[in-house]
């Protein structure tokens, strides 16, 4: 068990967080989510007790041990790879070297001896025996072969560094595993081996992460951090969402009885607890929800950008046809045809090839050799993933900025658009040169749905981005009527969009009108 006890931190002027009171329970994996900002990491410290909090306490059972999974990748250069993992478990790690000590010494004596045997109870106890092969079973498990295990930590590659920092936190069956943005860096197969894992986790998991499709599968908990304040919801991340949108709407519709309130409620409780069911990892999660009732149910204070991609021009059967095209270093002879309706996900080795390509759609590169061509009633518009040249040295206002790309010039149509991204009172008045990553994606988002183009090409559009606006902008792709070449790392986004998949490596390696989970299955069958 591990509790926050009136926790309160702050930063200067700024409340981070205040009195909060929060228990973690063993079988339960937790999901913290907040706006970019609200403290969901410094949270993670504060519980490790990297970070000490201004009042209260965080109170953890006294046999238990905690495991977090490291940030930093070069922290343990100058050790193996093997020795990193043993490092998981730092109170094993220590009795192993005090042991050796004792050993070692020539002029050994009763009571190194009394020691000695008191340090081989405790080993014993903490499976020390066995804890190097378990920890070469878990490199396996990674994919990292035996020729690594010996290797330091410095001589390896960086994505192997990424899966060693994970087998470490994992090591040893932790009673508590805290993991911040564990699936960043992590590959497809590796992501899915992650998910197995924590699917058959009995221990408690707290987990901080973007990728919805990751917090969905395993968490059976969703902490809010909001205001000051951590809210705890049963269920997973789209639970959470769906349940305040849905008591959000409710609450609009003051005419509603509240009989029929309750009622699409339950009935939204139910649809839940028997879709939780087919989890392994849900058994407690479907129980609790069965449980709720219908004041359990609280909606967000949360805001979410409106995004919806309109278009004015009707799209005709002739989209874009590429005829092998080629960019030297890049990739060479690729060629394929857009058909009326598709979405097409692209996934690469190199992102900086489907950079290219797009690049080279929206005629800000040439190709080497090979053609391209758009139908005559399409209207490409297109969001790069270096958005740079639109907003460096830009002495812009929001108003002014936004009002390059749209028809219409009035100021109020203008804020208008920057309202449903967030940008209202003075904050539409802030220059555009300042802005944050997130906000200036979210002004590229606006840009692109000012120009209602038919044909939209997203290069990494999450990018910077906090849930609730990944949200919004899964919700207006899978909602566009058009055509769709996009890129990204969102899985969900992935899986609820994309109908056709491409891989371009230095050749389009696979092409199928397919979706995105129905590929992996092909490719990447546990």
């Amino acid at each position: 068990m591990l509790q926050a006890n009136n926790v309160s931190l702050q930063f200067g002027s700024r409340v981070l967080f205040d009195e909060v009171n929060i228990k973690f329970t063993k079988g339960n994996c937790y999901g913290i989510i907040g706006a970019n900002g609200a403290g969901k990491s410094t949270f993670l410290k504060i519980l490790s007790g990297e970070l000490e909090p201004n009042k209260g306490e965080v109170v953890i059972d006294k046999n238990e041990r905690m495991s977090t999974l490291k940030q930093n990748q070069n922290e343990f250069d100058d050790k193996t790879v093997l020795e990193t993992v043993l490092l998981g478990h730092r109170r094993l790690v220590e009795i192993m070297e005090e042991k050796d000590a004792l050993y070692s010494k020539e002029d050994f004596s009763e009571a190194d001896g009394i020691r000695a045997s008191e340090l081989e109870d405790e080993f014993a106890e903490l499976d020390g025996w066995e804890a190097e092969s378990n920890a070469e079973a878990l490199l396996n498990e990674l994919k990292i072969g035996e020729e690594y295990h010996h290797t330091l930590m410095a001589d390896v590659d960086a994505k192997i560094k990424v899966k060693v920092l994970l087998a470490q936190a994992l090591f040893g069956n932790p009673d508590i595993l805290i993991l911040d943005e564990p699936t960043n860096n992590l590959d497809i197969k590796t992501i899915r081996w992650l998910e197995n894992f924590l699917l058959d986790f009995e221990n408690t998991v707290l987990i901080v992460s973007h990728n919805r499709h990751f917090l969905n599968k395993v968490c059976t908990h969703i902490c809010d951090v909001d205001f000051g304040k951590i809210n705890l919801f049963v269920g997973n991340y789209d639970f959470w969402y769906e349940s305040s949108q849905l008591l959000a709407r409710q609450m609009r519709d003051q005419n509603k009885k509240a009989e029929q309130r309750q009622k699409e409620l339950m009935e939204f409780i139910a649809r839940f607890s028997a879709n939780a069911s087919k989890s392994r990892q849900a058994t407690s999660r479907k129980k609790e929800l069965e449980k709720l009732t219908i004041e359990d149910i609280k909606p967000s204070s949360r805001k979410y950008p409106f995004i919806e991609f309109k278009y004015e021009r009707e799209i005709g059967n002739d989209i874009l046809t590429v005829e092998g095209l080629t960019k030297k270093g890049y990739f060479e002879n690729v060629s394929f045809i857009v058909k009326k309706g598709e979405k097409i996900g692209f996934l690469t080795n190199k992102s900086n090839r489907v950079t290219m390509l797009f690049d080279i759609l929206a005629g800000k590169e040439t190709a080497d050799s090979g053609t391209f061509s758009f139908g005559k009633t399409i209207i490409p518009t297109y969001l790069p993933e270096n958005n740079s040249e639109y907003f460096e040295g830009c002495d812009l206002s929001l108003v002014e900025w936004i009002g390059q790309f749209s028809k219409e010039k009035y100021e109020q149509y203008l804020r208008g658009w920057l309202g449903r991204m967030l940008f209202s009172g003075q904050e539409a008045m802030k220059k555009a040169s300042v802005l944050s990553g997130g906000e200036k994606v979210r002004c590229m988002l606006a840009k692109m749905m000012l120009e209602g183009g038919n044909f939209l090409m997203l290069d990494e559009p999450t990018n910077h981005l906090d849930l609730e606006s990944i949200t919004s902008l899964n919700k207006g792709m899978t909602s566009f009527k058009g055509n769709m070449l996009f890129i990204t790392h969102d899985h969900e986004i992935m899986a609820t969009t994309a109908n056709r998949i491409i891989e371009l490596n230095e050749t389009k390696e696979y092409d199928k009108e397919i979706g995105y989970e129905d590929y992996l299955d092909q490719q990447y069958k546990d």
